[in-house]
């Protein structure tokens, strides 16, 4: 006997079979928790209830079902734009993600939507800085506008993904691609309208740094969503 996830990964594409049994579970409880455990909460919904689902032991020891875990998630992150950063996001999720795509590519998403609204925070926080010019606070605003469009299409691309059926596979992977590209392109529009103004050193330096890491990830994710949806 296979498990759901060994069967999901010789097939085309995912049939009824292997996403009904937990996908009611997931869409239901994505509005009881709350967004700083989001990630977390979903993809341990997702992967417990394949493992009830499937109901047998780890097969060949603990840590051969590890290290496939991870060598599942590396090679899989090979085929994106920052192979290491993906890797070193997801890679704690091992155990949650086990083999299974639609699982990884709901993690992707959810490890980027929290990291981009701890980023869109930590700006508005730097907007209300002492000694800050009208224009660099103006830049700083229109960049936490457009990380907040950026928050409202992965909430948006993770719903989507909730409602995954063999039936609706190709919209609704056309959907999700096109609402985490355009997250991508709010996220690109956030650093150049910033990087266009005369600001301090260090203040360009930190949007910078938070602005880049978050496209990364969401090039990272897009780019999982776009194998998957490929498959």
């Amino acid at each position: 006997y296979r498990s759901p996830s060994i069967l999901f990964l010789s097939s085309p594409k995912p049939t009824n079979h292997q996403i009904n049994p937990y996908i009611e579970r997931v869409r239901k409880t994505m509005e009881a928790i709350s967004p700083k455990h989001l990630m977390t909460s979903l993809v341990i919904i997702i992967a417990s209830s394949l493992t009830a689902h499937c109901g047998c032991a780890k097969r060949g020891g603990e840590r051969p079902y590890k290290e496939a875990n991870t060598l599942f998630i590396r090679t899989s992150c090979s085929s994106t734009t920052y192979p290491r950063l993906c890797y070193s996001s997801l890679v704690k999720h091992a155990d949650l993600i086990q083999t299974n795509r639609v699982v990884l590519t709901g993690a992707a998403l959810n490890v980027t939507l929290a990291s981009v609204k701890s980023t869109s925070a930590m700006m508005s926080t730097l907007a209300k800085k002492q000694g800050l010019k009208p224009r660099e606070v103006a830049a700083m605003q229109d960049c936490v506008e457009q990380l907040s469009d950026t928050v409202d299409e992965l909430r948006r691309s993770i719903a989507e993904m909730s409602d995954l059926r063999a039936s609706n596979f190709e919209m609704i992977m056309s959907d999700v691609q096109t609402w985490v590209s355009a997250a991508l392109t709010d996220e690109t529009t956030c650093n150049d309208g910033f990087q266009e103004i005369t600001a301090a050193t260090d203040i360009k330096s930190t949007v910078r740094r938070l602005v880049i890491q978050v496209a990364q990830l969401t090039s990272n994710a897009l780019a999982l969503i776009n194998k998957l949806a490929n498959s």
